[in-house]
């Protein structure tokens, strides 16, 4: 397998665009990373398009990718759809980056999107239940609805999971609520330095333990808000970086498993095989972000990726292990919660944060002397686990 570099890197702020459109957002994504790279639409050669919802938001199935960049200059070259829930972008990263290793290509495109305002809220929360099995929940329910049967009152499905969960955690190692508040206040603080996140303003613990009841202990504050947005990352060769005189960061490894119901968990399987790949091992690594839809999975997600012992994520928090200075930052986006997860786009958002970590360009957030990062993203719910997880290793 050759070497694989990130050469650039592109995205838009997240958020509420109500009159944007899937086009225009990508649009800005992929000029900033083209530029970043130093890269022509000429020497793309293939792209790797991840939508999660499109078909559901906003009535574009089949090809959402070849509709986005109709307008780019890339029309012709190979467009490959990818559909893989909220691992999505990352589902494209993975793509673009065999793409690159088997030789195939010198140079891919990964492109993450996602439209999921909607005047109508009900629509994305329905959009979303469809990552999880419908003819389960169509069984369970005798509905012949399934999205209107999984849906919750007011709020995603997904948010009844991640609850269940954190109590399950809660019961387990012991951890409260003002713990997740933490995790929260935490990413609201990284967010407030990142100028692409959804949310810009510091909240503290007591802001987020205040804000509205979503499903007990979730509160507003601690749950990802529904958003706009798109990513961009340039894969390229090591020889193409090389002559082109491109700031790039290495890809170590973009693995990818499925989920095993009743089997060894998405983030225990994938962490066992990207730490092999990469040749590291989780106490080498510098700077991390993880799928925090709902905030108590940071502190789940850290302890099932081998960053500490079981039951031990409640002590990194409380101790200021993850924050900046910490043992291992983590969520210095403001990742999901804070950043914004328009679902299409997060899995090439979280990457575009470790590269700029990497290549140093973080501003106030910047970990300093960060080497090696890691990047967890997953989607979906099959039974008892995540049906699709990503694990991305990045050097420099």
């Amino acid at each position: 397998m050759n070497r694989v570099m990130i050469a650039g890197v592109g995205m838009t702020r997240f958020g509420k665009h109500m009159d944007a459109t899937i086009r225009g957002l990508v649009g800005e994504a992929l000029a900033e990373a083209l530029s970043d790279a130093g890269a022509s639409n000429e020497q793309v050669d293939s792209i790797f398009f991840g939508n999660a919802a499109a078909g559901l938001l906003t009535g574009q199935e089949m090809i959402p990718g070849q509709v986005a960049l109709r307008d780019s200059g890339l029309m012709g070259k190979p467009i490959i759809n990818v559909e893989n829930a909220c691992a999505s972008a990352s589902s494209a990263a993975h793509l673009a980056w065999l793409s690159v290793a088997s030789g195939q290509s010198e140079v891919a495109l990964a492109i993450g999107a996602e439209k999921m305002t909607n005047r109508d809220k009900s629509v994305p929360f329905k959009a979303l239940i469809s990552a999880m099995d419908l003819e389960q929940i169509k069984a369970e329910t005798g509905s012949d609805d399934p999205l209107e049967a999984g849906s919750a009152p007011g709020r995603s499905g997904f948010m009844d999971i991640y609850a269940g969960k954190a109590r399950k955690y809660m019961k387990e190692a012991g951890a409260t609520q003002e713990d997740f508040a933490r995790v929260a206040a935490k990413a609201h603080k990284f967010g407030s330095m990142n100028p692409k996140a959804q949310f810009q303003t510091p909240l503290s613990v007591e802001d987020i333990l205040g804000s509205r009841a979503i499903i007990d202990p979730l509160t507003l504050a601690m749950c990802s808000p529904i958003g706009d947005g798109a990513a961009v990352l340039v894969f390229t060769s090591e020889d193409f970086a090389t002559k082109h005189g491109c700031d790039a960061v290495t890809a170590e490894t973009i693995t990818l498993v499925s989920g095993l119901p009743g089997g060894p968990n998405c983030n225990t399987r994938a962490s066992d095989k990207a730490y092999n790949a990469a040749g590291i091992s989780p106490e080498d690594i510098d700077v991390v972000e993880l799928h925090d839809a709902a905030s108590p999975a940071e502190l789940m997600y850290v302890e099932e990726l081998g960053l500490c012992g079981k039951g031990e994520g409640i002590r990194m928090i409380r101790e200021g292990e993850m924050e900046l200075g910490g043992r291992v930052p983590v969520n210095t986006s403001g990742d999901l919660v804070a950043k914004g997860h328009p679902v299409g786009a997060t899995g090439c958002a979280q990457i575009v944060e470790l590269v700029d970590q990497l290549r140093g360009r973080c501003g106030a957030r910047q970990v300093d002397g960060a080497k090696v990062a890691l990047a967890q993203n997953g989607g979906g719910w099959i039974e008892d686990d995540t049906a699709v997880t990503t694990l991305s290793i990045l050097t420099r």
